[in-house]
């Protein structure tokens, strides 16, 4: 029943990706906690290194299959993905260091935060120019962003996308290119954070514990939310859903709102 219910989840996790530049973190992460109860609380430790493994495939073939016109505004940004990657190697290290309890609850502040803040601050429900024509004439992220960006995505197992897309939506950015330009970003931090996750000893779990693990990261569950995500993505991407800018900003405020419920009801 748990992998029947985690194909499910991919299925879910297909869709943020593509329409929310989610790569699976923020739906993985509630999911595979609820998964791995029986790990205590190391399951939140286990929840993020498998949603980076996750994000890296999904993020991955999301940005594969991106039209090079919305990629070309990342032109010049060699400097900022270096940075995400080396965020992403650090908050992986964090989460191997820090008490167990910590990042269920940085998570969930986090989420909760950046509610308030979406919502709150100007930019983001309402840009006031959006670069529609041509993605590339918007600007881009500045490169020292990076590493904070990378290391508290890869601590909380998110992938970046809840900070980078707000960022892109107030450099003027329609939500269909800030979404599609999350993966790559994504896809910087989540890769070193699967090296640092499959790395060194596996926690160690009792034989009456259902799971098996290959460093921090449980390949089971990983599968099938994978399983659940690729044809998801392949079919999104191919003939994308045509939502209206502001109807989609507001879809990206009830996600947020929903997964921060999830997890609290995980907890």
């Amino acid at each position: 029943m748990d992998v029947v219910i985690l194909i499910g989840v991919g299925l879910l996790t297909g869709v943020t990706t593509v329409l929310f530049g989610f790569g699976g973190g923020f739906v993985a992460v509630p999911v595979v906690v609820w998964a791995d109860a029986a790990l205590g609380p190391d399951a939140m430790r286990v929840a993020t290194a498998t949603s980076a493994l996750v994000m890296v495939v999904n993020a991955g073939f999301a940005t594969a299959v991106t039209p090079a016109r919305v990629l070309a505004a990342l032109r010049g940004s060699g400097m900022l993905l270096f940075l995400l990657a080396l965020g992403g190697w650090a908050g992986a290290v964090a989460t191997r260091l820090a008490p167990a309890g910590l990042a269920r609850w940085a998570f969930i502040g986090y989420v909760t935060v950046t509610i308030g803040d979406v919502l709150l601050r100007p930019g983001f429900l309402r840009p006031r120019v959006l670069h529609e024509a041509d993605p590339a004439t918007a600007r881009s992220l500045p490169a020292v962003v990076g590493a904070p960006v990378g290391a508290i995505a890869a601590f909380l197992g998110v992938g970046g996308s809840v900070m980078t897309v707000p960022a892109m939506r107030r450099a003027g950015h329609t939500m269909h290119t800030a979404t599609a330009l999350a993966n790559p970003l994504t896809l910087a931090i989540a890769l070193p954070a699967t090296v640092v996750a499959l790395s060194g000893a596996a926690l160690p779990v009792a034989a009456d514990v259902p799971v098996r693990l290959v460093g921090l990261i449980d390949l089971r569950a990983a599968s099938a939310l994978l399983l659940g995500a690729l044809p998801v993505i392949a079919v999104l991407r191919r003939r994308p859903p045509r939502i209206p800018d502001r109807t989609y900003a507001w879809a990206y405020v009830g996600l947020l709102a929903t997964v921060s419920v999830g997890m609290v009801c995980a907890s």
